[in-house]
């Protein structure tokens, strides 16, 4: 069965962070001038201007800032897995990140630890997503 579901668009920019979610890490983008850490990846860093940039492996671990439950496929890929999470995530780097966070027996709460988890949509494409911790 083949993945059904709006895959990303890899491109010089973020090619970085998808290679590394293939091996299973997350990463997240370093300013080699003055060090900010940023999601998502940029040309220049948002701090200082620098185009100086490198990517570093982040814990993977975060705190919960938001989610919201999805009841309408906007894709068809969705429709079996409705209602959906989206959530919006602080990595202990300092980043945010959207992503999912997925179905637990516990409900969410505001700034609940969370972890990553990948999922593989294709052969190329890792996805990383959230379970609470």
């Amino acid at each position: 069965m083949s993945y059904r579901k709006p895959l990303p668009k890899i491109e010089p920019l973020n090619q970085p962070f998808w290679e590394h979610a293939r091996r299973g890490m997350l990463a997240v983008q370093v300013c080699s001038s003055c060090q900010d850490i940023h999601f998502p990846p940029s040309p220049v860093c948002p701090h200082c201007l620098s185009s100086e940039q490198s990517w570093r492996i982040a814990s993977g671990r975060g705190t919960l800032m938001s989610w919201a439950d999805f009841h309408r496929a906007y894709w068809d890929g969705f429709k079996e897995e409705l209602p959906y999470r989206v959530c919006l995530v602080r990595l202990e780097e300092g980043p945010l990140l959207v992503s999912n966070l997925l179905p637990s027996d516990r409900e969410p709460r505001l700034d609940a630890p969370v972890e990553v988890v990948f999922e593989s949509a294709t052969e190329e494409i890792v996805i990383p997503k959230f379970k609470l911790a």
